[in-house]
């Protein structure tokens, strides 16, 4: 059993709720279990999972005043090449102004002390797309390799309806209702990389390039959810995850998001 870090008491049993197959799956948002949808799986596949609290504690501080500094709920593959780390809101990384909520890495060595690199999921990204990213990740045999193109990654998600961006053909992908993007440019700052290019560009230097996705009901509006892969996420690992977004297939849900519920397409599930 994990220990689910959002679990609220006051909330309704979700056994208890009607259940309905959605779609689009980048509007169906997470089911309300963050955690516990992308966990499960990764016990399946032989993850090992431990807790990782760190923080301040006088001897005579009552639990209460506990001041934890950093929590994450870490899972680690079985050659330590590869991991999740599930970051608890105490010390938010924002990306496009949303609290991470899964960051994950991977190094070609073990005895090297930095990530090669990372990939960062905010919140109501679907877990069944974080899961399918892990398991591409799973199956390599080195992490770390790359010998596919970009072309790969739209490839994958044009073969599900999406369409290549007109202004950038050969570096994003849009839904059909232009509510969901995955494209190639400039990544963000303090995403973990360890290519020379991210480490050594200027403060004036255009950075180093990776894919980013989001999804938002409208220009301008508020994003729902992202996700960032740094530089040197292989493209392989990238179209795993466009794949799985971009899927037609419904996806089961018993807590629908309420800023997309008149968008969603649904079928009772029983």
């Amino acid at each position: 059993m994990y220990p689910n870090p959002l679990l609220d008491p006051s909330a309704p049993n979700q056994r208890a709720l009607p259940a309905y197959w959605v779609g689009p799956r980048h509007l169906a948002s997470d089911d309300g279990r963050p955690y516990d949808a992308v966990a499960d799986r990764l016990a399946g596949i032989g993850w090992t999972s431990l807790a990782v609290v760190r923080g301040r504690r006088e001897l005579d501080e009552p639990p209460e005043d506990h001041q934890v500094l950093r929590s994450t709920l870490l899972h680690i593959s079985p050659d330590a090449l590869r991991w999740a780390q599930w970051v608890l809101p105490d010390e938010p990384f924002h990306l496009g102004g949303l609290p991470i909520a899964w960051q994950v890495s991977a190094c070609s060595d073990v005895s090297s002390p930095l990530a090669d690199w990372s990939a960062y999921f905010t919140r109501d990204v679907p877990g069944e797309v974080i899961a399918d990213f892990l398991l591409a990740l799973d199956e390599r045999g080195q992490p770390t390799a790359s010998s596919a193109g970009p072309e790969v990654v739209l490839g994958a998600a044009t073969t599900h309806g999406w369409l290549r961006d007109a202004d950038q053909p050969h570096a994003a992908v849009i839904h059909p209702t232009f509510t969901a993007r995955l494209s190639l440019g400039e990544v963000p700052p303090l995403i973990q990389d360890a290519s020379p290019c991210a480490l050594t560009v200027g403060a004036q230097e255009t950075g180093a390039s990776g894919w980013q996705a989001w999804a938002e009901l409208g220009m301008g509006a508020s994003y729902l959810w992202t996700a960032s892969f740094s530089a040197s996420v292989p493209h392989c690992l990238v179209a795993a995850f466009a794949s799985s977004l971009s899927s037609t297939a419904p996806v089961l849900r018993r807590v629908l998001p309420e800023s997309t519920r008149d968008q969603l397409l649904r079928a009772p599930a029983s």
